[in-house]
């Protein structure tokens, strides 16, 4: 019987939807998603949570404000989160809203059992509230400020149901000294044990003054306040609340949680609040709760109301989903505040990306293609297995390239990854990376190629295995920070799927010989001063429009106005009747549509034409980093030999699509001209490089 893998439940909070997301919550979520797919190599049954905060008053006042209602609010925003993390590749295998019905039952189930057993009444209030934070302030003076976000207060007197807080603070307090681990870092702990040594007062847990929220059991006047609501989704998003039976085994299989990941600005909730609301209920704890710092732009935390926010998608669209990645794990001290740049960004690609990673995986590869077929060599001589001595205080110039450096390496990652220390363990694989170059360097592979004898032939083959062996070991150790390159990498490798590799046994030696690489392409074009300089200018535009309200709806929504706005296709079999073209009616687009597309310069290497089909043409285009296939529609009006050398634009990140059987891998840019549109492909008076980029 095969041994029952362990189980490992991983989530972010969820996030709160009066704003779309920036690069603050992509930080969370990666730092989740690595921790997850790093258990899940490590062979452990996985379940990564992430989603989204939709109720209170502030989504009620927003929505009102866009002139929508509360749920066409959430959605909009919602699924601008969802799209993005999807586009990012998060691996997440839940995404709970808060305005599920699932969710709406398992918070009435809670809180039917914490009144059952005594720890909820109803009372009044009368107090100072923070709309923004969803927050009380513990000063009730009339103007006084919240102590989350400086913002004044307002004066609620209401009727409410309370959570008795005020008798949990001797179990929290002994919940803290018997489970050291709880709360990491340290100084979060130690700031959650003066706060609750401070006394606690019973918690309102419900409002009358607003309607967008959960109903309190047999009490619809009331609904459930926000964060006995938004902290239980972590439970019912695994089936808490729930009389299902596949619900109930999924979370008597999943909970408790073994990390919550948080900001540090909501430790007080999810340190305080969420144990004594589990403590009450008699339900299980989380194993552990983790707080980050902030990410400083400009020297302050990231907030739609500082208008400093810098978005993922900006990020995404110049350098990657992996730059960004790579950048927040690397720069970023875990547990400390981050500053962010576009100058340090790319900075950070260059110098570690472009010319340590992927400059090693180039090397490498094109060394192996180039003196043995594309086939990983033999090692006919043994590399010697001198033991390093391996510290961060020494330079890495006393580090002997070897075996024992590989597995030093292999386990001080892994010892700093499992503590949350992602910029250290970083470090430790650049270290390896490091020390391969230099070995490469000192070796001189393309010397000993050049010379005929065996033994030459032997180092030879001894060098390039090991160098590909460090790779291997290297993009395996960071493949959870860096997904998609290192996947590419790992393809290069002739490896497969890199996500199967067994963390656990990550040793020295495992590479084959004979394995056929795939095709070698680069992973990380260096990326120059213009790439800060459109991040900048996209960020100008975001932040000079307003936000859009969510729309109810729009023209198109209705049957007839989606008719006359789709245009007829040229199969569609219609004859459109002689008349003199009026002009055309073109719907407008904002600049963040525009910078969707990407048009790049190349220079067509080769050119022909595409069997059995008239108009086409196979086209190979130079755009700088790579060499592209496209299939064009211009055979009748350019001849494929006068096509040879000529500088083309093509749409560089149009989804590839088969024509005739062949793959096309963008698209030749042309005017249309005259009654037939005859093609005319766009071009340049002036020297362009190839990749350059139109804008």
């Amino acid at each position: 019987m095969s041994k029952k893998a362990e189980k490992f439940f991983i989530t972010t909070p969820i996030y709160y939807v009066n704003a779309r997301p920036h690069i603050g919550h992509t930080y969370t979520t990666v730092v989740c998603d690595a921790i997850a797919r790093r258990h899940r190599m490590l062979g452990h049954d996985t379940y990564f949570l992430t989603g989204t905060d939709e109720h209170g008053q502030k989504i009620e006042r927003s929505a009102a404000a866009s002139g929508t209602s509360p749920q066409q609010f959430t959605d909009h925003v919602s699924a601008e989160f969802r799209e993005l993390w999807d586009r990012m590749g998060i691996s997440y295998d839940q995404f709970i809203r808060t305005t599920s019905p699932e969710h709406k039952r398992g918070v009435q189930a809670m809180f039917t059992l914490l009144k059952d057993r005594g720890y909820i009444y109803k009372g009044s209030y009368t107090g100072q509230y923070c709309v923004s934070d969803e927050l009380y302030a513990d000063d009730n003076t009339p103007g006084t400020l919240c102590p989350v976000c400086g913002r004044v207060t307002e004066t609620v007197q209401e009727e409410n149901y309370f959570f008795k807080l005020s008798e949990m603070a001797q179990p929290l307090l002994k919940l803290y000294e018997e489970n050291p681990g709880l709360i990491y870092p340290e100084t979060r702990r130690n700031e959650v044990i003066a706060f609750v040594k401070g006394g606690l007062r019973d918690l309102s847990i419900s409002r009358t003054t607003f309607t967008w929220g959960i109903p309190v059991p047999d009490d619809p006047a009331h609904v459930i306040y926000v964060w006995l609501d938004a902290l239980c989704n972590y439970a019912t998003a695994v089936g808490f609340g729930s009389d299902d039976p596949a619900d109930l085994q999924r979370y008597q299989h999943y909970w408790p949680a073994d990390v919550h990941m948080i900001g540090k600005e909501i430790v007080r909730f999810h340190c305080v609040y969420w144990p004594a609301f589990l403590l009450a209920a008699g339900l299980p704890l989380p194993r552990r709760i983790v707080a980050h710092g902030w990410l400083l732009f400009e020297e302050s935390k990231m907030s739609k109301s500082r208008g400093n926010v810098v978005r993922s998608e900006t990020i995404l669209d110049v350098l990657g989903a992996d730059a960004l990645r790579y950048f927040l794990f690397r720069e970023v001290v875990f547990g400390q505040d981050g500053s962010f740049s576009f100058d340090a960004l790319v900075q950070r690609f260059n110098s570690d990306l472009a010319n340590g990673l992927g400059n090693l995986a180039s090397r490498v590869l094109s060394m192996i293609q180039r003196y043995f077929d594309g086939a990983i060599p033999e090692s006919s001589a043994a590399l010697a297995d001198e033991r390093s001595v391996f510290s961060e205080s020494e330079s890495s110039n006393q580090a002997v390239f070897s075996p024992a450096l590989a597995e030093q390496v292999i386990q001080a990652y892994n010892r700093k990854f499992d503590s949350f220390e992602f910029s250290g363990a970083l470090a430790e694989a650049w270290f390896l990376i490091a020390a391969a170059d230099r070995y490469i360097t000192e070796n001189e592979p393309w010397a000993l190629a050049a010379k005929p004898d065996a033994d030459s032939r032997n180092h030879l083959a001894t060098i390039l295995y090991s160098a590909a062996e460090a790779l291997r070991i290297i993009t395996a150790l960071v493949h959870p920070i860096i997904p998609d390159s290192t996947a590419k990498i790992f393809t290069q490798l002739g490896l497969g799927d890199i996500a199967a590799t067994d963390l656990n046994s990550l040793r020295w030696g495992q590479l084959n010989p004979g394995t056929r690489l795939g095709k070698i392409e680069a992973v990380f074009p260096r990326a120059d001063k213009s790439a800060i300089e459109r991040m900048q200018q996209m960020e100008e535009v975001r932040k000079s429009a307003a936000e859009p309200a969510p729309a109810a709806a729009t023209a198109a929504s209705t049957p007839a106005a989606a008719s006359a706005a789709a245009p007829q296709s040229a199969d569609a079999g219609a004859t459109a009747p002689a008349a003199t073209p009026a002009a055309p009616t073109v719907p407008l687009i904002t600049i963040d549509d525009f910078l969707k597309v990407e048009l790049r310069v190349g220079t067509v290497l080769t050119a022909e034409k595409v069997e059995k089909a008239d108009k086409l043409l196979r086209l190979t285009v130079d755009i700088g980093t790579e060499v592209r296939q496209i299939v064009a529609g211009i055979a009748k009006a350019y001849a494929p030999e006068t096509l040879l050398g000529r500088k083309v634009v093509i749409v560089a990140n149009l989804a590839p699509r088969k024509l005739r059987g062949i793959e096309s891998q963008g698209m030749i840019v042309a005017a249309s001209l005259g009654d037939e549109g005859q093609p005319a492909l766009a071009s340049f008076l002036e020297a362009v490089p190839n990749g350059a980029r139109l804008k």
